[in-house]
């Protein structure tokens, strides 16, 4: 007997560019059993929505509700970042630490591998930003922890955290042979906040380096002769990149560029901080107080600190400015980020034997509820 259907007046299934108008999912045991007429769905309870699309990921989001997982890496900040994440539509997401002195991210690796083992909904993974970056572009990470990887830190991270594990640091502050290292273990190695050239980042690549951590942002740029990081992301087939649509952090221009030269491999982020539904939410980022402005959070320097941004916004920004479809900007906020972590035979799609996660949406692509793995929030 299904546990619950939900009803779409127009359903993204992941992977058809034109949607379907008035399709059932029919979900038992935390999968998707079928897809069907709903005249021919049987009896469960039921969720209504304008418009349902496979459940949003965000492998990149720092806080939310209030709260910085940096300040207090344990179950109670995951939870309320969940929830705060799950008013803007994410379904999943990882958790994100960043930079902190000595070994602190390992209280965060602590913190995401207890609630993956008691299966607490939306905490994916976990995301490290840092602290194995460039000094020269450290940005508002701490520049006094930035420090390189060393081989403690190397068997720990290899040692995991039963889940995806997304490590963001700087190519040219380490070696290929570190790189594979990490990547052979499954983490899904990233660049960023990083000076490297093209050569690295291809070497990187070649080692495998999955892709670039904020487009444009604390990294190399490209120029005639120097195409830099942003460069060797746009050249290179096997990288991903995730993106910032907040129209602070990337120009609309720059935003429709990536979205053609990367097409299938350009994913949404939020990189979202404490004011993640809590706008008013003041937090502090190595001794800085932060502040939202107009949408825009930052220090009294005007240094940028996250993104007061919800996926849904990211979504309607990249339809808006970035040129996307609908289909497309909703496949940059669940189908790409699950292929960036090997999840794709699990999210990202509508269909029979997937994970039950699923977004709904208002006819304005607004969030209305989320649904992870067979369960409605």
């Amino acid at each position: 007997m299904a546990d619950l259907v939900v009803l779409a007046g127009t359903l993204h299934d992941g992977v058809a560019d034109e949607p379907r108008a008035e399709r059932a999912v029919v979900i038992e045991g935390g999968r998707i059993v079928d897809v069907t007429d709903p005249a021919r769905a049987p009896d469960a309870p039921v969720r209504r929505a304008a418009v349902v699309a496979p459940g949003l990921i965000d492998l990149q989001i720092n806080g939310g509700g209030g709260v910085m997982f940096n300040d207090a890496p344990d179950r109670d900040t995951l939870r309320l970042m969940a929830r705060a994440a799950r008013a803007g539509g994410t379904a999943h997401l990882l958790p994100t630490f960043i930079t902190a002195p000595g070994v602190g991210y390992r209280a965060a690796m602590e913190a995401v591998r207890a609630a993956l083992a008691e299966a607490e909904p939306g905490i994916l993974g976990l995301h490290l930003e840092g602290p194995f970056l460039s000094p020269a572009r450290s940005g508002i990470h701490p520049a006094s922890a930035v420090r390189a990887l060393g081989a403690e830190d190397l068997d720990a991270l290899c040692a995991g955290i039963g889940g995806p594990l997304l490590l963001t640091l700087a190519p040219e502050e380490t070696t290929p042979e570190v790189i594979a290292r990490l990547a052979g273990a499954g983490i899904a190695v990233f660049a960023g906040h990083s000076e490297a050239d093209h050569a690295t980042v291809i070497a990187a690549a070649g080692a495998g380096l999955r892709g670039g951590t904020h487009l444009f942002n604390a990294m190399s740029q490209v120029a005639g002769r120097a195409p830099g990081m942003v460069g060797a992301l746009f050249d290179d087939d096997r990288l991903f990149a995730g993106i910032i649509a907040d129209d602070i952090h990337v120009h609309p221009a720059n935003l429709r560029l990536a979205r053609r030269v990367m097409a299938g491999r350009l994913f949404l982020v939020t990189d979202a901080m404490a004011t993640l539904d809590a706008p008013e939410a003041r937090f502090v980022v190595d001794g800085k107080e932060i502040r939202q402005k107009d949408g825009r959070l930052a220090d009294a320097e005007g240094c940028l600190a996250g993104a007061h941004l919800a996926m849904d916004e990211a979504v309607c920004n990249m339809i808006r400015l970035g040129g996307a479809s609908p289909a497309e900007a909703l496949r940059m906020a669940s189908g790409v980020p699950a292929r960036v972590l090997g999840l794709e035979q699990e999210l990202g799609r509508i269909a029979p034997g997937m994970r039950a996660s699923l977004t709904l949406f208002d006819a304005d692509l607004r969030a209305a509820g989320v649904v992870v793995d067979g369960r409605p929030f």
